[in-house]
């Protein structure tokens, strides 16, 4: 990938089966929900159904939609969800954050009990910043945490990331 005149290179890729599998059990969840709130003799009559019946089961057909696009969202970012231009740390397309102000990447539970890797920025904030869950990552925790913090002390002048044997 490239961005700009910079070479962007990948950290981290996240491993397609649970993004595919759940993409397909959000819309299997829609469907069910569409054929359990469809009732009526005409087309108008269902789609009335469908949209102002049941409010419970219509914001279950928003979540299960909602559900798909970001699960759509991962998949697109699959292959390069985490990487770096030198300058910059990206994650998917949306979070990004320099550098320079990265300070570690620790491994942590998230509220659900969900292992995650996390990054620790100096920006005057108390709050770690979630860079990807273990169960999608595609590779280990540490080949991660090395590679980020590899480009990050490459962006300082000092190697402290890395260690030669």
């Amino acid at each position: 990938m490239s961005n700009g005149d910079r070479r962007t290179i990948t950290i981290a890729r996240l491993k397609p089966k649970p993004l595919a599998a759940g993409q397909m059990l959000c819309l299997l969840a829609f469907g069910v929900l569409v054929a359990m709130q469809a009732r009526g003799d005409t087309a108008g009559e269902v789609v009335r159904h469908i949209l102002f019946g049941d409010v419970v089961m219509t914001a279950l057909m928003a979540a299960a939609v909602l559900g798909f696009v970001w699960f759509r969202r991962l998949w697109r970012w699959r292959a390069a969800y985490v990487r770096h231009d030198g300058v910059t740390l990206y994650r998917g397309g949306s979070a990004r954050w320099p550098l320079a102000l990265v300070r570690d990447v620790v491994l942590a539970k998230n509220g659900m009990g969900i292992q995650t890797l996390r990054l620790v920025v100096d920006d005057d904030s108390e709050v770690t910043r979630e860079l990807v869950k273990l169960a999608m990552l595609d590779g280990s925790a540490e080949a991660v945490k090395g590679g980020v913090m590899f480009a990050a002390a490459g962006m300082r002048g000092v190697p402290s990331g890395v260690t030669v044997n």
